[in-house]
């Protein structure tokens, strides 16, 4: 504690004279030299009531510095491990958000405690924010709806193989409400409704009274807004069951029932059951495209599409007479024929890797994409990774890597774009795009004077247990990260027109840590190592 005994007295006496400004000259008067005995008692109450206080503060702050000591000790013998795990991952910014927020701001906040608080808001500094609660519970909706996951197997926490602890009553209703906050109704319906659920399950039946009214109170208005009005009337009236004087309920229950006697309920209604519109998070054209649920099945796996020319896929040795590659060859493999997509095999060591990632760790920022109106990079929800940018004299590693891309593609590297490093966190992805700049966008490399994307070469520096593959939507095929291994294709027809059919997406990552690194290789530079052929077409 700061400052003595007689120091803390003095401040309460002290705070008496203050609010009694006239009796503050105790001497001059026996009854106040009397009166100051009670305040003395009085003091010594406040005093005593303060210790046992404290000394339960410090109890439950002890209970949880073990916590998160046996937490953490935990989660680091294997920390890739842990966080593969998409709920883990969820659990642990929760646990520093909301839960902080919570349990623990109100046990440090004391005068006494002042100084070990300055320490561990320092150490704050590197712990999740409510923008990262935010997004890992979209991460976990992006999941959910991607690789159609079952709410109970999410909250269950069996993902992948990799088990984490299971979400509670209150932690599904957490993702409800938090969802609900960002208007995505489709997910906080899903979510208050197994929070119900779970809520009835649960042994502890503390408040489970009006949790479950305040549940009910956000069902109602999720499966409202959703446009399903009789569903909503369901709930509203039930929780009315439990809190019959609730206000609003009362007020939307009126309102419900109105829209459903009005003589324009038709246009709301679909059906007998009462359904309106279907306001589920795929409700904008583009996530119901074509395009979007190509991508999304291909990163669950299915075959979307038929792979023409199968038979003529190879396998080679790829030495291109480079003495780099004649006493290793490049092990290429064929994966499409037209555009043509290869993968290179076993072209990353694991040193390599960890030096790469190591180089790359301190400069992570947020990835960032280019604005085709105004060519101004910029963060965007359908991006959702981390990137550095490694020199050529950054380090010989990096040089090493580069000159072995220019070996096994025979392209110049002089003119390339540093090697990007990428690191998805949970649920990272980067939606379908094309590498290349199209015709439209003719500042897109302006800056760099290398004219425009030619090919990409992109390496995986780590397995994913599951999902985080590499999808081409228009063709079906779809490559799944494999340590070690590498992808490479033309963004480019010889004679410099854009092949569309390229465009491609980073599936998101459902159990695993990802890291790429990749190059893209330009123009410039090229002319006498890929030069125009005869035909417009080649």
């Amino acid at each position: 504690m700061q400052g003595s005994f007689s120091e803390i007295v003095l401040s309460f006496l002290l705070i008496a004279c203050v609010a009694n400004v006239g009796r503050c000259e105790l001497f001059t008067s026996m009854a106040h030299l009397q009166t100051a005995l009670y305040a003395e008692r009085d003091i010594a109450v406040t005093l005593k009531n303060y210790v046992e206080n404290e000394e339960e503060r410090l109890r439950k702050i002890k209970r949880l510095a073990e916590d998160l000591e046996a937490h953490s000790i935990k989660a680091l013998e294997k920390p890739d491990y842990y966080l593969a795990n998409p709920v883990n991952a969820f659990l642990f910014v929760k646990r520093f958000t909301l839960d902080w927020s919570k349990n623990v701001d109100h046990l440090l906040k004391n005068d006494s405690s002042e100084s070990m608080r300055r320490y561990v808001e320092y150490y704050r500094q590197d712990l999740p924010t409510y923008e990262d609660l935010q997004g890992s519970a979209a991460a976990l909706m992006r999941l959910q709806d991607t690789y159609k996951l079952d709410t109970s197997k999410i909250a269950e926490g069996t993902l992948g193989g990799v088990q984490s602890t299971q979400l509670t009553a209150n932690d599904c209703f957490e993702l409800g409400k938090l969802t609900y906050n960002s208007e995505d109704f489709y997910h906080s319906s899903l979510w208050m409704e197994h929070a119900l659920e779970k809520l009835a399950t649960q042994e502890n039946k503390q408040n489970e009274s009006d949790l479950r009214a305040e549940m009910l109170d956000y069902m109602a208005f999720s499966e409202y807004r959703k446009g399903n009005v009789k569903t909503a009337l369901i709930f509203t009236e039930e929780l009315l069951t439990l809190e019959p004087n609730h206000e609003r309920a009362t007020n939307n229950k009126r309102y419900y029932e109105k829209m459903l006697k009005d003589k324009e309920a038709s246009e709301y209604a679909r059906g007998e059951d009462g359904k309106t519109l279907d306001m589920d998070p795929v409700e904008n054209d583009y996530r119901r495209s074509h395009e979007f649920q190509s991508y999304e099945a291909l990163c669950r796996g299915e075959q979307i599409m038929e792979i023409k020319n199968n038979h003529k896929l190879a396998c080679r040795y790829r030495t291109r007479n480079n003495p780099l590659l004649l006493m290793m060859p490049a092990k290429e493999e064929d994966v499409f024929l037209d555009p043509w997509i290869v993968m290179y095999h076993d072209v990353m060591s694991d040193s390599e890797i960890n030096a790469v990632k190591g180089l790359a760790t301190p400069k992570l920022n947020r990835a960032t994409v280019q604005n085709s109106k105004t060519g101004e990079l910029e963060v965007a929800t359908y991006r959702i990774s981390k990137s550095a940018w490694l020199k050529q004299d950054e380090d010989p590693v990096v040089a090493k890597i580069n000159a072995r891309m220019q070996a096994i593609t025979g392209l110049s590297m002089d003119t390339a774009e540093e090697l990007q490093v990428a690191n998805y966190g949970l649920g990272g992805h980067y939606e379908p795009h094309f590498d290349f700049a199209r015709k439209e966008e003719k500042d897109a490399f302006k800056s760099l004077g290398t004219g425009n994307r030619i090919a990409t070469f992109l390496f995986y520096m780590s397995d994913v247990a599951a999902g985080g593959a590499t999808v081409f939507p228009y063709i079906g095929v779809k490559l799944f990260p494999k340590k070690g291994t590498a992808a490479f294709w033309y963004n480019l027809y010889k004679n410099g027109e854009g092949i569309y059919n390229t465009r491609h997406a980073a599936c998101p990552v459902l159990v695993g840590i990802k890291w790429v690194s990749n190059k893209w290789i330009h123009e410039r530079g090229q002319e006498f190592r890929r030069p125009c052929g005869l035909y417009a077409e080649e």
